[in-house]
């Protein structure tokens, strides 16, 4: 559904006594269509309104895998309507890329972020840094640390994760153990060999691990460090081997009415005054020089696991089949 701000038309207001005429307000429309939650969406939205009250914005706002169906609809349709995107993952930033939908900008502020958080010519930026990492109820009886132990005969049948079937984070932290040097492949069946439960989503792990059905889950950090804040009974741990990490990345489409507006808005997003309020709303930032939220650790001592996103791409039907195959859908 479209989630329109009250438009402001143009502003001509006769004046008796001083004959004046007011600016327009709102001279730019920028289309925006985001898979951020629907509150983050709002803030993100006001916060770059309040920085360039010239651009007015409209926005869509729905899961990646819906909005994507959506927005190939439209293209195949032969329409574009978003100006920019700011959507999960970098896989489907690169496919969008590959199939000629996205235009490269090389925005001013790419400077400050590390490399590997975006498309080297510009055609896609990482925003934030949601990791996965490893979640276990307080009152388990372990405190794993390493990938590793999650496949220890002590944690036989206590693990929880989400499947990349559902999960856009999942798949692309199984592309991204899957290519890792001491991990590999053969992670997922060791996986499976010590009874690991398979679920739709990152809450669906979160809960169980929350209420106790499953002592050790696989999820994405800001759940656990969230509601432990709020005394949830949960601990949250950045695995030793280090963590995969979808990038939320912001891109402008190739057909882009807006271009200015475009460009505005991504660099909005990189700045570090946008950077501010990813930690406000509780991610880790992409910017190095931007604190993160409580409850994280500083952002050098957090290891990114490094992913090939072309790779991960072209196996990413191969990673789906083997993941059922173990696992079932």
């Amino acid at each position: 559904m479209m989630q329109k701000r009250p438009l402001v038309s143009a502003l001509v207001v006769s004046s008796a006594l001083a004959g004046l005429a007011f600016p327009a307000i709102g001279s730019e429309t920028l289309v925006l269509y985001t898979s951020q939650p629907n509150g983050d969406a709002q803030q993100t939205v006001d916060a770059f309104q309040a920085a360039h009250p010239e651009v007015e914005v409209e926005w869509v706002r729905d899961g990646t895998t819906r909005l994507m169906t959506r927005l190939r609809s439209e293209l195949s349709a032969g329409v574009s309507n978003p100006d920019v995107l700011l959507i999960a993952d970098s896989m489907t930033m690169q496919s969008l890329k590959q199939e000629g939908h996205l235009q490269s900008y090389l925005s001013p502020e790419r400077e400050a972020y590390d490399a590997e958080l975006y498309d080297p010519a510009g055609y896609y930026y990482g925003s934030k840094l949601i990791t996965t990492g490893i979640v276990y109820n307080t009152a388990a009886e372990h405190r794993p640390q390493r990938w590793q132990d999650l496949v220890e005969p002590e944690y036989e049948g206590q693990v929880t994760m989400p499947s990349p079937l559902y999960s856009g984070a999942a798949l692309i932290h199984m592309a991204t153990l899957s290519g890792h040097s001491e991990l590999g492949e053969s992670y997922y069946e060791a996986l499976h060999d010590n009874r690991v439960e398979a679920q739709g989503g990152n809450g669906g792990v979160f809960n169980a691990v929350a209420a106790g059905t499953k002592p050790y889950g696989i999820v994405v950090d800001f759940l656990p460090i969230r509601e432990a804040a709020k005394g949830s009974p949960v601990d949250f741990v950045f695995p030793e081997e280090g963590v995969s990490a979808v990038t939320e990345p912001v891109a402008i489409m190739q057909e882009a009415d807006n271009l200015d507006a475009a460009q505005k808005f991504v660099d909005f997003v990189l700045s570090q005054e946008g950077q501010r309020l990813v930690s406000d709303q509780g991610y880790l930032p992409a910017h190095p020089a931007v604190a993160p939220p409580e409850g994280f650790p500083a952002r050098d001592d957090i290891d990114l696991m490094p992913l090939d996103v072309e790779s991960a791409l072209a196996t990413e039907a191969e990673l789906k089949e083997r993941f059922s195959d173990l696992f079932g859908s």
